[in-house]
């Protein structure tokens, strides 16, 4: 995900109005940028504009976002707007997060090394030493937290201590099995996407597919979504589903599982990391 030059992002939400498009185009033109890319969205039910648009600098211009940066905060204010400004070129900084089952974690960094996920990997944390060896072999830093129910508050403290030492802006639980607290939970709100091995809303409990089994469904999935304290309950980024019948054991529904998961969850963190997600209350605006 290389680009020739400086590419930039401007994520907007705010209340829906008419001109907000317009300023936005003529602000970016009046600063020699170039706008390559703009998506656009209203919310009828809560009357919220959401936009997105990637811009460079034009030719010959010298990059200077911090002259930008200043300048939107009166756009901004003009129309109540809560906005950030990334730069397409600078990799989101990841920390990953697993326990035993390596399927996604191993899609991950596959991906990532194929140049798919525009990401920095901080760490690997784990609360078992089964996948040690896959960190150590990419020469990811490996950190283990084995957790009980004596050291959880502990071990959590912990976390996000490495977080914060680490400069991670996203957390992804790649199939780690272990339920936050809801102050972990809340301090990573937003920025913590965990893959649910079901299609959601759907059969809870730790056998989903041997429960989907049992009820004979034609359907089965997985769901990417960040992370709040209502357990499997946050924000949907995505779903992946396949079709399944009769003939198919719980044991093949668990393996169809497995790429559903993988696909789920690699598509929600590509959207997260090119800024292409805005939390809408409970559910999620996505400019794909």
């Amino acid at each position: 995900m290389q680009h020739s030059q400086n590419q930039y992002v401007i994520k907007i939400s705010c209340p829906a109005t008419s001109g907000i498009v317009a300023a936005v185009a003529s602000f970016l033109a009046e600063h020699q940028c170039y706008i390559s890319e703009m998506s656009q969205f209203d919310d009828e039910v809560s009357s919220t504009f959401f936009m997105r648009a990637v811009f460079r600098f034009n030719t010959g211009v010298a990059d200077d976002l911090a002259k930008v940066e200043q300048g939107f905060a009166e756009v901004a204010d003009a129309f109540a707007m809560s906005w950030a400004l990334y730069s397409v070129n600078r990799p989101m900084r990841v920390l990953l997060m697993v326990s035993r089952f390596d399927h996604c974690l191993a899609d991950l960094l596959y991906r990532h090394q194929k140049g798919e996920l525009n990401m920095q990997i901080t760490a690997l944390v784990s609360n078992h030493l089964d996948l040690r060896p896959m960190a150590e072999r990419e020469g990811i830093r490996f950190i283990y937290l084995p957790v009980s129910k004596d050291n959880k508050a502990r071990q959590e403290a912990e976390l996000m201590r490495i977080v914060e030492e680490t400069g991670t802006e996203l957390v992804v639980l790649a199939r780690y099995m272990q339920i936050l607290s809801d102050e972990l939970c809340q301090q990573l709100s937003g920025r913590a996407i965990n893959i649910h091995h079901s299609f959601l809303p759907g059969f809870k409990g730790a056998k989903p597919y041997h429960q989907a089994f049992e009820r004979g469904v034609k359907l089965i999935g997985a769901t990417a979504h960040y992370v709040t304290s209502d357990l499997d309950e946050g924000p949907i980024i995505e779903q992946e589903v396949q079709r399944v019948d009769h003939a198919l054991r719980p044991d093949d529904l668990v393996a169809i599982g497995r790429d559903t998961e993988t696909v789920a969850l690699s598509r929600a963190v590509r959207y997260h990391t090119e800024h292409r997600v805005f939390l809408n209350g409970d559910r999620t605006v996505i400019f794909k």
